[in-house]
């Protein structure tokens, strides 16, 4: 079995003439995203108040550790020296006496309070960061369910189907439709038996009507036929009287009972 395969090619042991120095794995465990975060632990690893913070003591633990990094051929960032050149400034206000002033009213500031706000500021913030990682994440905590549909197989073939079976089946279609169709009934605007009522009233007269009269071509088909038929309906009643001079003569019509009725008048 190959302990190692190097560009694509396996090695079943080590070389005889490979030098390993001394130092080349080293685990470093101890590692901080900035100066104030390695601050901030070391603040915490002794139970000091943030407050109140001996910065002759946390500063040479601070250049310690710096010493140490550069021991460890680790690349430094810009910001842990600038917070060692801070802390040695902070350190040196702290130790030089100050020359008393007229004007000075005994209210000195303390030379830590920026660094004291820098800190609890980068403690709420790294407190809710850690807040925010216990939350589930995706792919760590939680992982979206995925499931694969099962390859559909048919298990019955189509039937092959031809052309003119289609249209057959289009045409049967068709007609069954025709069987739903339906027509709205409506109800007749013209009435017969009010027609009669209208032509026996024209027709209480003493002279023949002519029955081109009764027919209102204005009325279309409908109105002449209406009157047409409340004529002949008033002839079956004998109610009407109708008389022709000659063959293809024009026909008139009058109402029965009408000479007799002026002759009991005069």
């Amino acid at each position: 079995m190959s302990i190692a395969t190097v560009r694509g090619e396996p090695y079943e042991a080590l070389p005889h003439d490979l030098y390993i120095p001394p130092d080349a794995l080293e685990v470093f465990l101890e590692t901080f995203e900035g100066p104030l975060d390695l601050l901030l632990y070391l603040i915490r690893r002794q139970n000091l108040d943030i407050l109140d913070i001996p910065i002759a003591r946390i500063t040479d633990q601070y250049m310690h550790y710096v010493e140490l990094m550069s021991d460890r051929r680790l690349a430094l960032a810009a910001e842990y020296l600038v917070m060692a050149a801070m802390l040695a400034e902070i350190k040196a206000r702290m130790l030089m006496p100050r020359a008393p002033r007229e004007d000075d009213d005994g209210d000195d500031p303390d030379p830590r309070a920026e660094l004291v706000r820098r800190l609890r500021e980068y403690e709420q913030f790294r407190a809710a960061g850690e807040r925010i990682d216990q939350l589930p994440r995706v792919a760590r905590d939680v992982f979206p369910a995925q499931a694969g549909h099962p390859p559909a197989a048919a298990t019955r073939p189509a039937p092959p189907l031809a052309l003119d079976e289609l249209f057959d089946a289009f045409a049967a279609v068709m007609a069954r439709a025709d069987l739903n169709t339906h027509h709205a009934v409506r109800r007749e605007a013209l009435s017969v038996r009010e027609r009669m009522t209208g032509t026996l009233a024209r027709l209480q007269s003493e002279r023949f009507v002519p029955l081109t009269e009764l027919l209102d071509a204005r009325e279309g088909r409908a109105g002449v036929v209406v009157t047409f038929l409340a004529v002949l309906e008033l002839l079956k009643d004998a109610l009407l009287e109708i008389v022709q001079s000659e063959a293809f003569a024009p026909l008139y019509l009058r109402a029965r009972g009408t000479q007799a009725s002026g002759a009991e008048t005069a």
